[in-house]
């Protein structure tokens, strides 16, 4: 089940999630608005990289779902977005693409991806322990 903006402040307050920094603007009533950490341009089918503001911690009992924000996915905006995992910490590095055929800029602090997080039905056994683990900035492909 996807937690309300009640229950994300739940989570903040008992430290099973952590959101740093945290914007009370970016408090959504079905998740939280992730902002980008510095200024991006992207002409017309141009690929780029770019970093959450925000560090997230999230603990054995929760799961993330980015979303590409619906007023950039109308300007031709497209993400590739994956699950942030039970235990995974740090910032968040997602691959944007213009699909439109005007130059879009991005202004940092923009909110750009909505996370909504879903509780599990019971705790992870094991927790995100991966290459990309306290992450920082932009980080490419480690695979």
């Amino acid at each position: 089940m996807a937690l309300s903006d009640s229950e994300i402040q739940d989570a903040l307050t008992e430290k099973s999630l952590v959101i740093d920094p945290f914007d009370e603007a970016s408090l959504d009533p079905a998740g939280y608005d992730l902002r980008l950490s510095a200024q991006v341009a992207l002409e017309p089918s141009e690929h780029r990289l770019v970093a959450t503001m925000e560090r997230v911690e999230l603990g054995r009992d929760l799961v993330g779902v980015l979303h590409i924000r619906s007023s950039l996915a109308r300007e031709g905006v497209l993400a590739s977005l994956a699950l942030v995992d039970p235990g995974f910490r740090g910032q968040l590095t997602i691959s944007l693409f213009n699909g439109g055929n005007k130059a879009i800029s991005l202004k940092a602090g923009e909110r750009f991806v909505q996370l909504t997080l879903l509780r599990l039905g019971r705790q992870a056994a094991t927790k995100y322990e991966g290459r990309y683990q306290d992450s920082r900035g932009v980080v490419g492909s480690r695979r």
